[in-house]
């Protein structure tokens, strides 16, 4: 449908249901004449303008603070409205058998028979503007036989796509008639929602987030991510491996395939808070419904982490900063706590340190006062994130997710086994990373980092040399020039003695592990 005609039928939607409401109002008897004295009543009363022009400068405040709530917290917003999506998936109607088989042959550019001896094309499950499908493969990839087809519903996300145009139009339209519109920046605000919708159904993204995902946990036997089948990956379907499994909130299911609870919950929170803050790539809208549980026999009790869409990362700053501050703030050092606010630029500079350390104290001190049993590490972090508000701080929106997230998955930890310590478990596990952040793995990390760059700085070196010998010999006397070439040579004597340091120790490290191996 155009652009322009689906704005016309948006606005005479507008006008006809609004006249209905009207019209609905209105006595039954005499219907006409009530709306016509309502409309005249209306325009006589002095009282009825001034109440209007009064009215509008009191919502300006109210929706000012409302975005800028969404501008500092965004994982409000986009969890709220992907939790509204999740929730109508009950409403959509999936494509019949017929148009399922069209829509995937059409998809896959190939018959279907071509590529799978046996395809069930009822979904198994319909979502918004998405199906699932399980099919057999004709010939097996990555010894994967048994497949699962995520289907987006082409039709569909055609008319989503026409109606956020539709909103962006109206945005911009209300930024050049508004004032109050140009201050919230709504044009921004929708180009955001739009973005946000489309990522879901982004197909080729999600296959990537869950290639990747299974790449940062190859070979940890607390979880499962299921193999992407790239051949059979298109712009609206994802083909993987499939993986039986039950939703984890499925106490009874769990119970009768042998899973025991206690260590499936404390699996959930280590394997989200290391997804989080040890990878810094994460889900960002989890919940009960975006976690399952493998019942396969190679594979039985494994967390399998479903819908890969909506991810989010943290940087490296970002990360460091949580996991760093978290342990201070598990050891209930403020002060160190403050300085890292500040370092990171989540106050103003001016902020006084013993007035942060204070607001943080007073804030965390009731977690640590409650008993063990009660304690619980998700609401300590908000504070680690938003204690710094009273100073007009703000944190970045991808922390304030990741707590999110984790207090989420430390929910359906304690939902599956009440007694679990999830306080401890998240200490251990911070403390594990923040430990290999310092240690001699951090060290070689980041020195792996840096050395691309130290690779094209090198061989600059001489030449910034010579340059600035050829500078400082201008303006220099003759016992500075001879006081710098001095230092020069000790410092290369230096360099010297650490490169064979450097090349002794590694030679010894070497034979020592290769002495192990044996």
């Amino acid at each position: 449908m155009p652009p322009l005609f689906r704005r016309l039928l948006l606005l005479f939607h507008a006008l006809r249901y609004g006249a209905r409401l009207i019209w609905l109002a209105a006595p039954p008897d005499h219907k006409l004449h009530w709306m016509i004295e309502l409309i005249a009543r209306v325009h006589a009363s002095e009282r009825s303008g001034q109440q209007l022009h009064a009215l509008l400068p009191a919502l300006g405040p109210l929706a000012s603070r409302f975005a800028q709530t969404l501008a500092g917290r965004p994982e409000l917003a986009s969890g709220t409205l992907h939790d509204a999506l999740d929730a109508i998936d009950h409403m959509e109607v999936p494509l019949s058998p017929e148009d399922s088989a069209l829509a995937l042959t059409r998809a896959f550019g190939r018959p279907l028979a071509e590529l799978f001896s046996a395809v069930d094309l009822v979904p198994v499950r319909s979502g918004f503007a998405e199906q699932t499908h399980f099919a057999r493969l004709a010939t097996p990839v990555k010894g994967h036989r048994e497949v699962a087809i995520k289907l987006v519903r082409a039709q569909q996300l055609q008319q989503i796509g026409d109606e956020l145009a539709l909103l962006r139009w109206v945005a911009r339209w209300l930024e050049k008639l508004s004032r109050i519109a140009r201050k919230l920046q709504l044009r921004a605000l929708a180009q955001t929602f739009t973005d946000d919708i489309l990522r879901r159904f982004d197909l080729r993204a999600e296959a990537a987030n869950l290639s990747q995902t299974g790449h940062h946990f190859d070979g940890d036997k607390r979880i499962v991510v299921p193999d992407v089948i790239w051949d059979l990956c298109t712009d609206h379907t994802l083909t993987m491996q499939r993986v039986n499994t039950l939703p984890a909130s499925d106490a009874p299911g769990l119970h009768a395939h042998g899973i025991k609870l206690a260590p499936l919950a404390a699996h959930i929170v280590e394997v989200v808070a290391r997804q989080a803050f040890e990878h810094g790539f994460f889900h960002a809208t989890l919940d009960a419904r975006h976690v399952r549980v493998s019942i396969e026999p190679d594979t039985r009790g494994r967390l399998v982490l479903a819908d890969f869409a909506i991810m989010a990362t943290l940087s490296s700053g970002e990360r460091e900063f949580f996991v760093h501050g978290a342990t201070a703030l598990f050891d209930q050092d403020y002060a160190r706590l403050a300085d890292m606010h500040r370092d990171a630029g989540h106050v103003p500079q001016d902020t006084r340190a013993e007035m942060l350390e204070a607001e943080l104290r007073t804030r965390a001190e009731a977690h640590f006062a409650a008993a063990p049993e009660d304690r619980s590490a998700g609401p300590l972090f908000d504070h680690l994130l938003h204690g710094v508000e009273p100073f007009d701080g703000r944190v970045s929106g991808p922390l304030a997710t990741a707590q999110r997230s984790f207090q989420q998955a430390e929910m359906l930890g304690r939902s599956l086994h009440p007694g679990i310590d999830t306080w401890s478990i998240t200490r251990g596990v911070l403390a594990d990373i923040a430990r290999r952040d310092l240690d001699h793995r951090g060290w070689l990390k980041r020195l792996s980092y840096e050395l691309p760059h130290l690779a094209q700085m090198l061989p600059r070196v001489p030449q910034l040399a010579v340059r600035y010998l050829q500078q400082h010999d201008r303006t220099g006397t003759p016992r500075q020039n001879a006081q710098l070439f001095e230092d020069l040579a000790r410092e290369y004597r230096r360099t010297r003695w650490l490169l064979w340091a450097c090349v002794v120790c590694g030679g010894i490290l070497g034979a020592g592990m290769m002495l192990l191996a044996w």
